[in-house]
């Protein structure tokens, strides 16, 4: 299929060299997979910085793309067929969680995403190897090239011995909260008005910058919260708010 496919898309996969051979045999043993075409694994790692810089080289999105849907098929149907008392809601609230970028990217770093993907030499510089969209879109991608490798059941398998385990903790509580969300539905609820965040500081290089974030609720600071973006800074911040406000019984 992709030796047809190859005359006709760019994204097909190229051929790869024998060390880059041996660096996907190593990733395939230590994730308990194997694939019949190792050109389409090493399309899946293929950032678009990557694919920009070297001729005749596809990146991986549209993997990215396939693999999101099968990560969401795999994903419900296990919940769906796990959990028969649970109503559509509390499905849709879990299956949101383990999806998300958050968890993908614990995922990549649980598998070793950041040992093989294949980034540019600016991308590499700008710290791209440990960025969380860029780890998260790359296992996704890896779902879909296996998908497209070995057929839904074998990726199905694959998607929950790594999914499951984050499932779990969801359904106990002990997954990573959105504090952003928890503390403007208990703002909202309780004081009737809204967090507001304020960029105190920015520091470092801006391959390595770390933000430092205040929230404001009513006339009272809480924080600062850091993090490499203003996004994890705002949860951090977020964070220590929502338990100063909530009590401890927030974890």
């Amino acid at each position: 299929m992709w030796l047809l496919k190859g005359l006709f898309d760019s994204s097909a996969p190229s051929k790869i060299s024998e060390d880059r051979r041996k660096e996907l045999l190593l990733f395939e043993k230590q994730n308990g997979i194997r694939f019949r075409s190792l050109e389409l694994l090493n399309l899946a790692f293929s950032h678009r910085s990557y694919a920009h810089e070297q001729v005749g080289v596809g990146d991986n999105e549209r993997l990215e793309f396939l693999g999101d849907s099968v990560l969401g098929l795999a994903v419900a149907d296990y919940l769906y067929n796990t959990f028969p008392d649970k109503a559509e809601g509390e499905l849709a609230r879990i299956k949101s969680f383990v999806v998300s970028e958050d968890t993908l990217y614990d995922v990549a770093l649980k598998i070793k995403v950041d040992n093989f993907i294949l980034i540019s030499k600016g991308e590499e510089f700008s710290g791209g190897r440990s960025k969380k969209a860029l780890l998260a879109d790359a296992t996704e991608a890896i779902i879909g090239a296996y998908y497209l490798d070995a057929g839904f059941e074998a990726a199905k398998d694959f998607v929950l011995r790594l999914i499951v385990p984050e499932i779990d903790k969801v359904v106990e509580n002990r997954h990573k909260k959105d504090y952003k969300t928890l503390l403007q539905e208990y703002v909202q609820k309780n004081f009737k008005t809204y967090p507001k965040y304020r960029l105190v500081q920015k520091k470092g290089p801006d391959h390595n910058r770390t933000f430092v974030i205040e929230v404001m609720i009513l006339d009272k600071s809480y924080g600062p919260g850091k993090g490499k973006n203003k996004k994890e800074a705002e949860q951090d911040a977020a964070a220590i708010a929502y338990k100063a406000l909530a009590g401890s019984n927030t974890n």
